[in-house]
């Protein structure tokens, strides 16, 4: 991309530059600090220019939009033909009160749903279980049941809004009830727009929400594919997340590498189902974490768009277009908020966002100013919704497509981590693959260690954060707190009881016999999940039998 002329007389202008310029203004003035990194604890440099990126072919390595390799984008024109889906995450206490919040999100700009559920629901209980006691509600909303899932979509126009679901060991069962709750609402099953994250290999390595053993989850992820593939062709039946990877203290070339390896598994364990890649890689969908370093964060997307294409058309061998393109999620960085001067955090979160959408983002979430002291109030919400509506409107970042494109910086950013990425492949791959490595604690040990490295760096202010161990002040957050409705676990309750009383029970037994057979044989078990749903069979009754048959995952320990 370079002439080699022009390179060496580059090379020699810097090396003058850095013995005169630069030397007399450093006897002056010192720079700040010894060492300057990423919030990764990578070194950035004094100044990137055309050295740094010498060996890039411009057609190979980045193309226009919307063409091999993406790495300017997945769209010709990205956000200047149709912005992100801004949707924000929601879900708290009951069916009845999530339901209200999605109403207000929508009347307030929102432009898709997005469902967090609590904690008995994460793990597959009902809400009256005695595993369940004290958590009802506390970080999403309950759902138990067919009756719960009615409800919390009340009225929402499910033919023209997408949901999204933050769901995974029991992905497959809450997505039959949503499937069947729309069928009732008179909408189709081919209508139905929206995504599942149901990536269970990131809960074996960061979240640890898990409930079966890796190979049977592994198998109701791709009934899940399949399915989609054959019934509900718009939905996004896997949302590839290094999301929580990262919150669980990684680097940015570990969630990179690590998300794009899970990625890759769930391929490989579709095309051993025998389905063809490109009737579902178009459906794999991504979702990646927005951290503090505003230039990291865009490198890492764009390196993730690049890495997914080259292997899914080479590796893969992927034919359509479609099933090279890396569309993503993102969401701001919960870990990075702080309980110190919450107002602190709409900065953060709006950089954090402005890094999203200037790395390509599909759909965004921004994160609250009050979820380091307790879920989203009403006012919090509505400030993160309006930052990215802010961004959208009166930035001027949604008017070119990847503007950092040709910085010298960003892209030297980009190759090191993809080349960081690679490194990463490589190693798992000595391993024996991804199920191997999580059994020998590789990525739960890699994570760690990136967690205590970072720690520490703040510990010892190496890293300042700004209310934490730099400019501390002993105010007292002045923001209102989110209440939820006391009597919200009683009506939950009762609710489950009366359902228990009143619906058909020989059906419901019927329902989860055939439900055991299809888990002990190798039948895909959406159809017998969707059939145990619409008998209003509960989903620790389903889940319950799905332990009898598949067992109960521990997970082993590492010295």
């Amino acid at each position: 991309m370079y002439d080699p002329q022009e390179l060496e007389r580059l090379r020699q202008a810097l090396e003058r530059w850095e013995e005169t310029s630069l030397q007399r203004t450093l006897a002056g003035l010192p720079e700040r600090q010894d060492k300057f990194m990423t919030t990764s604890s990578e070194q950035v440099d004094r100044l990137y220019t055309p050295l740094d990126v010498a060996g890039m072919d411009y057609l190979r390595d980045l193309n226009m939009p919307g063409e091999y390799p993406f790495t300017r984008g997945v769209h010709p024109t990205l956000h200047r033909g149709k912005l992100w889906t801004m949707r924000m995450f929601a879900g708290f206490g009951s069916a009845e009160e999530t339901n209200s919040r999605f109403h207000y999100l929508l009347e307030q700009g929102q432009t898709g749903l997005s469902v967090a559920f609590d904690l008995p629901t994460l793990m597959g209980y009902d809400t009256d279980a005695p595993e369940a006691i004290g958590e009802f509600g506390k970080c999403g909303v309950a759902v138990s049941s067919l009756q719960d899932m009615e409800i919390l979509l009340r009225d929402i126009p499910l033919e023209t809004v997408s949901t999204s679901m933050t769901i995974n060991s029991p992905a497959a069962v809450i997505w039959a009830m949503y499937i069947v709750a729309a069928e009732k609402q008179g909408v189709r099953p081919d209508q139905l727009r929206g995504t599942l994250q149901n990536d269970i290999l990131k809960e074996y390595i960061a979240q640890k929400e898990y409930i079966f053993p890796p190979e049977p989850s592994m198998r109701l992820v791709i009934d899940t594919i399949e399915h989609g593939a054959r019934s509900v062709p718009q939905w996004n039946t896997v949302s590839i997340s290094g999301y929580h990877i990262r919150e669980a203290g990684s680097t940015a070339a570990q969630e990179l590498a690590f998300t794009l390896a899970d990625g890759m598994e769930y391929v490989r364990w579709s095309l051993r189902r025998g389905m063809d890649i490109d009737t579902f890689a178009p459906r794999l969908s991504f979702f990646f974490n927005a951290h503090n370093d505003f230039f990291e964060e865009i490198a890492k997307y764009r390196a993730a768009r690049r890495i997914w294409a080259r292997e899914m058309r080479h590796t893969f061998g992927a034919r359509q277009a479609r099933s090279w393109l890396l569309r993503f999620h993102t969401q701001t960085a919960g870990v990075s908020l702080t309980a110190q001067q919450p107002e602190n955090n709409i900065v953060r979160v709006a950089i954090q966002a402005l890094a999203a959408v200037l790395g390509g983002t599909q759909s965004l979430h921004t994160n609250s100013m009050d979820e380091a002291l307790a879920l989203p109030s009403e006012h919090a919400v509505t400030i993160a919704l309006r930052t990215q509506q802010v961004i959208a409107e009166e930035s001027g970042a949604a008017n070119t497509v990847d503007p950092l494109a040709g910085s010298f910086f960003v892209e030297a950013q980009t190759n090191h981590i993809e080349a960081a990425a690679y490194e990463y492949f490589r190693r798992i791959d000595e391993l024996g693959g991804v199920l191997p490595a999580i059994d020998k604690g590789f990525f739960q040990t890699e994570i760690s260690e990136a967690a205590y490295r970072y720690q520490r760096e703040i510990d010892t202010h190496q890293r300042h954060i700004v209310g934490v161990n730099a400019y501390q002040d002993d105010s007292r957050a002045g923001i209102p707190i989110l209440e939820m409705d006391p009597q919200g676990y009683q009506r939950q309750a009762q609710r489950l009881a009366n359902l228990r009383q009143t619906r058909d029970a020989g059906a419901v037994g019927q329902a989860l016999d055939r439900l055991r057979i299809a888990c002990q044989g190798t039948e895909n078990t959406m159809p017998y999940l969707l059939a145990a749903v619409r008998s209003y069979a509960t989903l620790g009754e389903i889940v319950g039998i799905m332990k009898d048959v598949f067992g109960i995952y521990e997970e082993p320990t590492w010295v």
